[in-house]
């Protein structure tokens, strides 16, 4: 059903990560600290030094200080250009006031590329560990490619990839940008 009536209940906490880090040693995780995050949370994050995320979507609203900003990446952490719940890059900045796209490209800089690559190559240079970037964003996609909306039941989870999608420089393109910014 939805989560609207549920509850938050305490979990195991360091218990539960200690016997994780017994089993693997370095723990193959991603922290999703999206959302109200508190500071328990956040220093169990540390001491186990798991990655949070860092979902470039998010990064926008004005704030110097906005923890999605690039300059406010840190290497224990994972860049999104979106995720799942996101509409793709392109759809999102298409979604955006003309204000809103003038900030974001003064931010990023004038640059030839347009979106979703100009982000993308931003996520990829981010100094964050590791680089996620959903394949409709790599392909250049837009909103009808938009893989899930939360709190609606119907049409997620249906966007299938099709070689048709696939510019011939596409796959050139990526392999200079991973190469690039030494995410090979």
């Amino acid at each position: 059903e939805t989560a609207i009536d549920g509850h938050w209940v305490k979990g195991p906490g360091e218990s539960f990560f200690q016997v994780l880090k017994q089993v693997f040693d370095d723990l193959p995780l991603v922290a999703e600290d999206l959302g109200v995050i508190t500071p328990e949370v956040t220093a169990l994050r540390r001491q186990f030094e798991l990655p949070g995320m860092k979902i470039l979507q998010f990064a926008f609203d004005g704030s110097p200080d906005n923890p999605y900003l690039p300059h406010n990446h840190e290497e224990l952490s994972v860049v999104y250009t979106g995720t799942h719940d996101n509409n793709t890059t392109l759809g999102w900045y298409q979604e955006l006031s003309d204000e809103q796209r003038r900030a974001v490209c003064h931010y990023l800089g004038d640059s030839s590329e347009p979106m979703p690559g100009l982000l993308v190559r931003t996520a990829l240079a981010s100094v964050a560990r590791l680089a996620v970037i959903p394949l409709q964003d790599i392909l250049g996609l837009d909103a009808a490619h938009r893989m899930n909306v939360p709190g609606v039941t119907e049409g997620n989870w249906r966007w299938r990839f099709d070689w048709s999608h696939v510019q011939d420089e596409c796959r050139q393109r990526l392999q200079d940008w991973v190469q690039l910014y030494g995410r090979i």
